[in-house]
């Protein structure tokens, strides 16, 4: 089990529930702007948040946009550490550097003093794109390997000056070796893991790319907190984060839609149907399994570890509750019987 770090009270590591990430992509000194993504982004299960302080305009607007959301506040600082001190006096809750592009020794022991007094916890972001040169020299490019020893060079360097309220990502635009390095630092250390693919593209491939690598971790017990990164609008990361972790069945309290393919049998509108589900589905928020099955004489059969669902036919389908038939229902009511159902359990 990794060590437990708090960001703004929330829990990464340690056991705690995976939690999931977004970044903005607003001009963070755009203070409106921020917040009313921000909100869009709590409100579809992003549980935190990290804005890019490029500058001391956006530095200044930390302390704003902080007190007007609700979810951890995550500052994403690079080569200037003034920047650094500004967002832990405004009260940002977790930082995100990479230690070797800050500055001298002098400024990395300023960033963990200062973050240190205030009990707020350092990121430390180590990325294929800009990994040391005499890491890529060493190892010949980009590898798990050399991901790993620039992470435990960041960690001795802040260890040295007395901190160590670390979390650790370890990304990569490929998904081979993000899966090879996440694996690896999981091995060497107990160090809460920042799970992400890095650049993967636009929302369908980008999603799959993190479906692999984020899910394949998470499924061999691997990482604490994550972020989808895609080329889109940043509600669709969270949005994908939360099916990841729904796949895997680590979204607790919510439900879990299972609908079969179609085939030369289907006599309904299967498709318009599961999708019609999955749509009223975001409204409820129960532990349950939920159905939608293409063929009225197998489908409770198949689906019998669901808690409810429904089966199609040619014109009626058939509602049903933990493998049992309730009733035969006109395949126009399918979807609105199968609600009221789910509004009984």
């Amino acid at each position: 089990m990794t060590k437990q770090i708090l960001a703004g009270g929330l829990p990464i590591g340690g056991g705690a529930p995976v939690s999931i990430q977004s970044m903005t992509n607003t001009r963070t000194e755009d203070v409106a702007a921020t917040v009313e993504q921000i909100r869009r982004l709590e409100e579809a299960g992003c549980q935190i948040v990290r804005v890019a302080v490029p500058d001391l305009a956006a530095a200044k607007a930390v302390g704003t946009i902080r007190e007007r959301i609700r979810i951890p506040l995550v500052v994403d600082i690079h080569f200037d550490y003034r920047l650094a001190l500004e967002c832990v006096a405004a009260g940002c809750d977790k930082v995100r550097i990479n230690p070797g592009n800050i500055g001298g020794a002098d400024r990395v022991k300023a960033v963990a003093a200062a973050c240190r007094a205030r009990g707020i916890p350092i990121r430390i972001g180590v990325n294929g794109g800009s990994l040391e040169k005499e890491l890529l020299a060493k190892y010949g490019g980009v590898t798990a390997e050399a991901l790993v020893e620039s992470a435990f060079g960041h960690i001795a360097l802040l260890n040295r000056y007395d901190f160590d309220d670390i979390c650790v990502s370890l990304k990569s635009s490929s998904v081979q070796t993000t899966l090879a390095a996440y694996r690896l630092m999981s091995e060497k250390s107990d160090y809460p893991l920042h799970l992400g693919v890095t650049e993967t593209g636009t929302v369908h491939m980008g999603t799959i790319k993190s479906a692999i690598g984020i899910g394949g971790l998470l499924a061999m017990g691997i990482g604490d907190t994550l972020r989808v990164s895609l080329s889109a609008d940043p509600v669709e990361e969270v949005s994908a984060a939360r099916d990841i972790l729904q796949a895997l069945g680590l979204l607790e309290g919510e439900p879990n839609l299972v609908s079969c393919p179609t085939c030369g049998r289907t006599r309904i509108d299967l498709i318009g149907l599961a999708t019609e589900v999955e749509r009223r589905l975001k409204a409820v928020h129960k532990p349950i399994t939920v159905a939608v099955m293409g063929c009225a004489v197998n489908g409770p059969g198949e689906a019998s570890s669901a808690d409810v669902g429904i089966a199609g036919g040619s014109g009626e389908g058939l509602l049903f509750c933990r493998g049992e038939i309730i009733k035969k229902v006109p395949q126009e009511r399918l979807v609105d019987e199968l609600f009221a159902l789910i509004e009984t359990l």
